[in-house]
């Protein structure tokens, strides 16, 4: 699959969002090394603190379905810049990327169509927290 491909399906998976809140859809695309694609969206609730990003839905659906190779995600924002990952979404997804000692690119874009590569979940989280620290 081309990253085109991935980055297509996360712009269609911001399409399921549920936003009444922040009116704010984002979208997300992971890739397992299966090629198994698992889509998500963010979900808000009107309390604050359960709403879900669209990197973590994704990561928790292939999860829950047993996959745990994670090779590269996609996320797509209605944002004039390339949206990155928020805090929580990092740590999730280096919590994987530790697990399988190999790095997991990361692909961001928004509404205006340029795209941010980074090689690895430790670009955007250099100073990570996991096992090893406790």
């Amino acid at each position: 699959m081309a990253t085109t491909e991935l980055i297509d399906l996360a712009v269609q998976a911001s399409k399921n969002a549920y936003v009444p809140y922040s009116h704010f859809p984002i979208g997300a695309a992971l890739k397992t090394k299966s090629g198994k694609i698992y889509q998500g969206c963010n979900i808000e609730n009107a309390s604050f603190g359960l709403t879900n990003c669209g990197e973590r839905t994704a990561i928790f659906k292939a999860i829950s379905e047993g996959y745990r190779d994670l090779e590269e995600i996609a996320i797509y924002g209605e944002t004039q810049k390339p949206i990155s990952p928020c805090g929580a979404c990092r740590q999730s997804l280096s919590e994987y990327e530790t697990k399988q000692q190999q790095p997991i690119p990361v692909y961001f874009m928004g509404a205006k169509g340029s795209i941010i590569r980074t090689e690895s979940i430790k670009d955007l989280l250099p100073f990570l927290f996991d096992g090893s620290l406790l």
